[in-house]
């Protein structure tokens, strides 16, 4: 008897473990295990149990492709036989598979085709959420929560919509989505409604209908006041209104309900030194820090707050004890020179921000003290101080000879830019990063052919760079070079080829083919690079193809969704220059 199909279901990749899948994922962990099951495939015509010879070989070589790290092939393999069994199991594994291949977009391929098989399971909903939140696609994101939400499942939309606000999304969109969810007839019978409603507030904060909000919140309160996110709500709305004593209240009502949340305490310190209690605030840090002794990340967001209220000193205070320390972390550092710049001791805050290690605030602190520089009117100053910090941290030394590139266009001064790139490109002639600075400045300067000599140079000593490669490529064909689209293409497909996951490279790909009058093809690949990553040029490439294959209607609702989603879109407003039937 050939093998069974739950044996492949039940081994193999299983090491991998879905843990690792499902844990970067937002929302509550989902460990979720293989299931074990008979053999589902018992009654599939032609075959009435078991594998066949095909695909006990696709499912083999699927195996093995996976052990020996070809999880493209291996995806491919358990996806063929997820769509020939119509087997949720299968396309479980292939989604495991993907998860390891670096491709996001075979990753979202497999998990939606999960999710069609299995259209009730979490795990698939919450994944496609998350991957949704990856690409910042957060409307999609939040349509994939409201079907867990459907389901009778809680959507954690209260934590979705801070996240949302905190990115910096635009709420316009999800509150319409959200007002359209909290509508449905019964919406009011999940068990989880005032998570919806709670959102909903927010969201309704977030867009200037602060009375709708209240009233919202005040209901709420009625019946659902153990929530901390409740009083959270009112506490933030309290302070965007500006009525400081009214956040200390609900900060303090939601101690109440969260003695243990120490987000609470932080705006009970914020509202306190709002008011000008700097006693009452430092003893509110006290308690944090008693309570989460020898966090260092506590104590610099501390300071941070303190700088914030305009209290230095109490800042300093907090700072201190942490770079006297064995390790004392970078943000402290930075911190103190950003105090010393304050308070106007220039040399002082020099010190500091040359002490902060490579890490997050490296590059930052060296921006900051040769900005300082500039604005007391030390320009040699503050070049000599990047040409020291390249000699003393060679592994950055590219990213501050970028930075005193920036800094001297900033100041009107390209021309000296240019030398300093010229001159360390003389110094290493191949340098791949520092070439490809110079051939985007030339970009930027119009300087086509010098732009193309640098990227050829890049490609000839480095054929695998798919940076270099995508970039000459997108480049003519943005142009419509006439004689070199052929050369385009090829050189995007090279690009694919190296990094087929690249949702940049999939545009490229789209518009060489536009330009090379295949809408239809193009299509394709418009549509996926959209889905990979929501862009307004992307946007932008899929509206104008679209509107070439007559489909004006969709191609205006794109225009119209994007005009929503992004807050800049210039590539969107020049489309509509060209085209003003696109106009929404």
């Amino acid at each position: 008897m050939p093998p069974t199909l739950t044996r492949f279901i039940r081994h193999g990749l299983a090491p991998l473990g879905l843990a690792a899948l499902l844990a970067g994922c937002q929302g509550k962990p989902l460990i979720h295990s293989m299931p074990v099951h008979d053999d589902p495939f018992d009654s599939a015509p032609p075959i009435q149990r078991g594998l066949d010879a095909e695909s006990f070989a696709t499912l083999l070589v699927a195996e093995l492709s996976g052990q020996r790290g070809d999880y493209r092939r291996a995806t491919r393999g358990y996806l063929a036989m997820a769509e020939r069994y119509q087997a949720a199991e299968l396309a479980e594994r292939a989604t495991l598979a993907a998860r390891f291949s670096n491709d996001p977009v075979l990753l979202e391929e497999t998990v939606e085709r999960w999710h069609q098989l299995s259209p009730t399971a979490e795990a698939p909903l919450r994944l496609l959420a998350g991957l949704a939140l990856q690409r910042g696609d957060w409307v999609g994101a939040l349509e994939k929560r409201l079907l867990l939400v459907d389901q009778g499942a809680h959507g954690e939309l209260t934590l979705f919509m801070e996240l949302a606000l905190d990115a910096g999304v635009p709420p316009l969109p999800l509150r319409e989505r959200m007002d359209e969810h909290l509508n449905r007839p019964a919406a009011s019978d999940h068990p989880h409604h005032h998570d919806a409603v709670l959102a909903m507030a927010i969201l309704e904060a977030a867009t200037g209908q602060t009375q709708r909000a209240e009233a919202r919140l005040n209901t709420l309160a009625l019946d659902h006041s153990e929530l901390p996110a409740l009083w959270m709500t009112r506490a933030r709305l309290a302070l965007d209104k500006g009525n400081t004593t009214q956040a200390r209240d609900a900060a303090r009502r939601g101690l109440d309900v969260s003695p243990d949340n120490p987000q609470f305490l932080l705006l009970l310190a914020q509202t306190e030194l709002q008011l000008g209690n700097v006693a009452a605030a430092e003893a509110h840090t006290d308690t944090l820090l008693e309570e989460h002794e020898g966090n260092q990340e506590l104590r610099t967001t501390l300071a941070s707050l303190f700088m914030e209220g305009g209290q230095p000193e109490a800042a300093r205070r907090l700072l201190l004890p942490l770079v006297s320390g064995d390790e004392p972390p970078p943000a402290a550092f930075y911190l103190l020179g950003a105090i010393a710049e304050q308070e106007g001791e220039i040399d002082n805050a020099l010190l500091y921000y040359r002490q902060v290690a490579p890490g997050d605030d490296f590059l930052r602190a060296r921006l900051r003290a040769a900005r300082m520089l500039i604005e007391d009117d030390r320009l040699l100053d503050a070049r000599a101080f990047l040409r020291i910090e390249r000699l003393r941290h060679e592994d950055h030394f590219n990213d501050l000879i970028m930075l005193e590139i920036e800094l001297l266009d900033e100041a009107g001064m390209a021309a000296e830019a240019d030398a300093l790139l010229d001159r360390e490109l003389a110094r290493t002639p191949n340098d791949e990063s520092l070439l490809y600075l110079r051939a985007m400045r030339a970009w930027a300067d119009g300087n086509i052919e010098a732009m193309d000599r640098d990227l050829g140079r890049i490609i000839e000593r480095n054929p695998d760079n798919a940076t270099a490669l995508n970039a000459l490529g997108y480049t003519l064909a943005d142009l419509d070079v006439r004689d070199r689209l052929e050369e385009a293409r090829e050189l995007i497909e090279r690009a694919h080829e190296i990094e087929p996951g690249n949702a940049a490279i999939m545009d490229s790909l789209g518009w060489v083919h536009f330009r090379l009058g295949d809408p239809e093809r193009a299509l394709s690949w418009l549509e996926r690079a959209y889905a990979a990553m929501p862009d307004q040029e992307i946007a932008a490439h899929l509206a104008e193809v679209l509107w070439a294959l007559d489909r004006q209607d969709d191609a205006r609702a794109l225009v119209d969704e994007a005009l929503q989603r992004f807050a800049e879109h210039p590539v969107i407003d020049d489309l509509l220059e060209r085209i003003p039937e696109l106009t929404p």
